[in-house]
């Protein structure tokens, strides 16, 4: 591919112009498209509005199971057979406890999920005087992931001080019916739109590798751009036992869009970097399963990242985390001061062990 093609990505995007749907499948498949210096252009993007910050997220799964939806990715879905521990809404000392120790961690934004279909308006209350009380002790921003909502809930946590609401679109309309079948894809954007009517900022993104198309990942990066969505994370699914779609990849055997490779992992964060240029990217779920030893190309294209794992799975440790961050020359950024041990080396770097003799000489035994 010419260098003009890179150059041009990267223009195209700070100009805030849309890229064409066959430049965005060049993106994704075209093996003539050499993925370092795609990294590079999305870079430069990245590097207009974020500088070399990176935002970390913490996640709490404040209730964990028992759903009534039956979203074939989630290992919480009442048609999972994977084995979790369930409990209802933690109670407030255990949440504010954990909003203390993510700011102490030097997160950006503490995100609090709750499993279900939605909240009904006690909740909502309750959630309200939560947030309040988060955002009076610590400056950390709050996201809230709750299921489906309506305006006047969206309000009343708007009111509360929300930061964000996170409802993720996963998947393109189309292929929406083939994860899911208890809510539609309407019904989710219906929660978007609920958000942005009372002034609320959405956190909303996808998740790759459930047999979509490309075609689908370019219809959901383009509708988040349309709806002005502030955060966007892109997982990738983990294969997780128990869940529907896991089960039906491994029974059928399906070799497709459900096998991730770091480079097509990082071509779609790139697509979303293009086509989203002033979004905070997010490298969410799957990132250390997927990219593998590519994980800190990650952060070429995206500005922020979890730490600390996902709702279910576990992830690095956040030493390494921060370590890798570190070692790539990018900076956490906070809403508070920095902790000691974010300005520290993270990993402790073993003695370096010499080859011994049956090593350097495998073949000594075999000739004596």
């Amino acid at each position: 591919m010419k260098p003009t093609f890179y150059s041009e990505l990267t223009s195209t995007s700070l100009q805030g112009e849309l890229l064409s749907d066959a430049s965005c499948e060049e993106i994704l498949s075209a093996s003539e498209v050499e993925l370092l210096l795609l990294l590079d252009a999305a870079y430069q993007v990245r590097k207009t509005y974020f500088q070399n910050r990176v935002q970390l997220h913490i996640l709490n799964n404040a209730q964990n199971g028992n759903c009534p939806e039956d979203c074939h990715y989630c290992v919480q879905a009442k048609t999972a057979t994977t084995d979790i521990d369930t409990y209802a809404l933690k109670p407030e000392s255990e949440i504010l406890a954990e909003a203390e120790r993510a700011y102490q961690t030097g997160a950006y934004r503490y995100c609090i999920v709750m499993s279900g279909r939605g909240p009904n308006p006690k909740r909502v209350t309750q959630l309200a005087q939560l947030i309040q009380t988060v955002k009076a002790r610590y400056p950390i921003e709050v996201c809230l992931s709750v299921g489906l909502i309506d305006e006047p809930a969206a309000r009343t946590l708007k009111e509360a001080g929300l930061d964000r609401l996170n409802h993720n679109l996963n998947t393109s309309e189309a292929h929406y019916p083939k994860i899911c079948s208890t809510h539609t894809y309407q019904d989710r954007m219906d929660t978007l739109h609920a958000a942005q009517a009372v002034g609320l900022a959405c956190c909303s993104g996808v998740i790759v590798g459930m047999g979509e198309e490309n075609g689908d990942l370019i219809r959901v990066a383009k509708e988040l751009r349309r709806l002005e969505v502030a955060s966007i994370p892109v997982n990738f699914f983990l294969p997780i036992d128990g869940t529907q779609l896991s089960e039906f990849v491994t029974e059928t055997q399906w070799d497709g869009p459900t096998t991730l490779t770091p480079d097509y992992c990082l071509r779609v964060l790139c697509l979303y970097r293009f086509l989203n240029p002033q979004a905070e990217i997010r490298v969410a779920a799957g990132r250390e399963h997927h990219l593998r030893g590519m994980e800190v190309m990650a952060l070429y294209p995206a500005n922020s990242m979890f730490l600390e794992g996902y709702l279910n799975a576990t992830g690095k440790e956040a030493s390494r985390t921060l370590q890798m961050i570190q070692d790539a020359g990018f900076i956490v950024e906070t809403n508070g001061e920095i902790s000691e041990h974010l300005q520290a080396p993270q990993v402790e770097q073993g003695s370096v062990l010499l080859k011994e003799l049956e090593v350097l000489r495998p073949r000594m035994e075999s000739n004596r």
